[in-house]
C-alpha cells in the first residue's frame, strides 16, 4: 500500500467504474470466472461489499441478503456506494481504529487493503467476462498480492470462496499473479463457456 491509501482505493474503484461502464445491455447475464455469478451478480457483490463496509463503520444498516441493490442503474448504484465508502474511509482516525466484521476484527487500514484487493480481483473477473482490457493499476496489484500473502495460506486449505493458488506463466502481470494467488486460472486464461459469451 502506498503512503496515500485513500488514493489507492479511489484508483481501484475508478478502474472498476470504467469496467462497469463498458457492460453492454446483453452482457449483464454473461458468466464470469466466479462460476456462480453472472456479470450482474458480480456487480451486485461489489455494491453489497461497499455497503457492508459502510455498515461495519456504523454509517448505515447491514444490507439484507436477497434484496435488489442495483435497481435499474447498476453503474449509479456502484458509484454511489463507492463514493460513500471513500468518504467513510476519509474520516479522521478511521484507518487506525479496529472494527468487528463478519470475518473478525481488523483495523481500518487492513479493511481498506481488503477492499482494494477485492476490487482488483473482481475487476479482472469483469474484464474477462466482458472481453475487454482490465487496465487495473499494476502497482496496486503488486501491493495487494503482498498483502494477500500475509492473509491466506499458500496451500489448498483456504477459507470461504478462495480456491487453491493457481500457476502463472512467465511474464505474468501483477494483476494476473494476484488473481492466480487468489485461485483464478490464468494459464490458460478463463473464457466463457462456448455459446454463452456476452449473455447468449
Amino acid at each position: 500500500m502506498s503512503p496515500d491509501p485513500l488514493a489507492d482505493l479511489e484508483r481501484a474503484s475508478r478502474a472498476v467504474v470504467d469496467l462497469i461502464t463498458a457492460v453492454r445491455p446483453d452482457q449483464w447475464a454473461a458468466p464470469t470466472p466466479c462460476t456462480e455469478w453472472s456479470v450482474r451478480d458480480l456487480v451486485d457483490h461489489l455494491v453489497g461489499s461497499n455497503l457492508m463496509f459502510l455498515a461495519i463503520f456504523g454509517e448505515r444498516p447491514m444490507p439484507e441478503r436477497g434484496t435488489d441493490i442495483l435497481g435499474d442503474d447498476p453503474l449509479a448504484a456502484y458509484t454511489a456506494s463507492a463514493s460513500a465508502l471513500e468518504a467513510a474511509f476519509a474520516r479522521p482516525g478511521i484507518l487506525e481504529e479496529t472494527y468487528q466484521g463478519p470475518l473478525g476484527e481488523a483495523t481500518g487500514v487492513d479493511r481498506l487493503q481488503f477492499r482494494v484487493t477485492d476490487l482488483l480481483a473482481h475487476g479482472w473477473d469483469l474484464s474477462r467476462a466482458l472481453g475487454v482490457p482490465d487496465r487495473l493499476p499494476e502497482d496496486l496489484a503488486e501491493a495487494a498480492l503482498a498483502f494477500s500473502r500475509t492473509q491466506l495460506p499458500d496451500g489448498s486449505s483456504r477459507p470461504g470462496r478462495f480456491a487453491a493458488a493457481q500457476p502463472v506463466p512467465a511474464g505474468a502481470t501483477a494483476v494476473e499473479r494476484l488473481v492466480a494467488f487468489l485461485g483464478r486460472p490464468v494459464s490458460p486464461p478463463w473464457t466463457a463457456p462456448q455459446g454463452v459469451r456476452n449473455g447468449r
